[in-house]
């Protein structure tokens, strides 16, 4: 054997190789199926034990009921991260089309139209934002930081700086603290927002462009996707999803609250990565997240129950938010 020639591969190591990334793969893919529903199971398994009163069918629609608005916050954001991009302003639209469905109210519009309007102002907000995004080629994080700000300002601004009430009884304030069948409104909305979303995501073209431009918009441009179009849709539906969450706000409050949805942003986004979306884009499910809202949910609950400090809740949330964003670069390392 001459001295330039290497020395022959072992023909067992390849497929051993081959079979090992196989089987890391599979138990990454289990993780993201079942993994994160796990989490939530244990949790509620240890909140059983050591928070009064946790245990009771009540206590299930207080949490839900709680979890709602967050929720259908971070179905919207779900969507813009699948493709990569980031909507911190979630919070802030929330606030101003809230206090707008009590500015309408009290102006004497009827009850449907001073929800529609709300929803309709979050997308044109949502609009606003991916127009600037897709088409200016704009950074997701500048837009939508910018839109934080100016939009809670604009909230404030409707108000005078103080809280609207609404004149007399609201008109749909059953959004936010009617029944329907036993269960709280705000529930089916929920519910309703993540089932539609699923089969956008899931069952249409669209959805399945949504991903692709997530996992590499360059190759879905040559594919023929067209990415400015898809990468302005989800800012839209993640500005009606805002608009709908503020004014079930303001009809669960029945008052236009302009600092209403403060800190929202982070927790959908937590809620977002807990249920095992990528930040990196192209991978994740909807459904994942409405779990990943539902152990914010849990986790809150059982610290209220428990009587905990609310300094010491904050710094838990701010912990999981860690937690969630480790837990997706590591998966992303490894999947590679």
């Amino acid at each position: 054997m001459s001295q330039s020639q290497a020395p022959a591969a072992d023909p067992a190591e390849a497929p051993a190789q081959t079979s090992g990334a196989r089987i890391a793969r599979r138990a990454l893919d289990l993780w993201s199926t079942w993994g994160i529903a796990l989490v939530l199971l244990l949790l509620i398994a240890l909140m059983a034990l050591i928070a009064p009163n946790f245990v009771s069918l009540s206590n299930a629609f207080n949490i839900m009921r709680a979890t709602s608005i967050t929720a259908i916050l971070a179905a919207g954001v779900t969507v813009v991260i699948l493709t990569a991009g980031i909507d911190l302003s979630v919070g802030s639209v929330l606030a101003v089309c809230g206090v707008s469905s009590v500015v309408l109210w009290n102006a004497g519009l009827p009850a449907v139209l001073c929800v529609l309007i709300p929803i309709l102002l979050g997308a044109l907000i949502g609009l606003v934002h991916g127009t600037l995004v897709a088409y200016l080629s704009l950074a997701a994080f500048i837009v939508t930081l910018a839109g934080l700000t100016a939009w809670r300002g604009t909230a404030y601004a409707l108000t005078g700086g103080r809280p609207l009430i609404a004149e007399g009884d609201l008109g749909f304030s059953m959004l936010g603290s009617g029944n329907f069948i036993a269960v709280p409104v705000p529930i089916w909305l929920m519910l309703a927002t993540y089932a539609v979303l699923w089969f956008m995501l899931e069952r249409t073209t669209w959805g399945r462009h949504v991903y692709a431009v997530g996992g590499n918009p360059e190759a879905a441009l040559m594919a023929g996707i067209k990415v400015r179009r898809v990468l302005t849709s989800v800012y839209v539906i993640s500005g009606l999803a805002a608009g709908l969450a503020g004014a079930m706000f303001a009809a669960r409050v029945e008052s236009g609250q302009p600092n209403s949805g403060q800190g929202y942003e982070l927790e959908a986004i937590a809620a977002v990565v807990l249920g095992g979306t990528s930040l990196a884009g192209g991978r994740g499910r909807i459904l994942g997240t409405l779990v990943g809202a539902l152990i914010m949910g849990v986790l809150s609950n059982g610290m209220i129950l428990m009587n905990t400090p609310f300094f010491t809740q904050l710094i838990v949330q701010g912990v999981v938010i860690v937690v969630a964003v480790a837990i997706d670069s590591l998966k992303n390392r490894y999947t590679r």
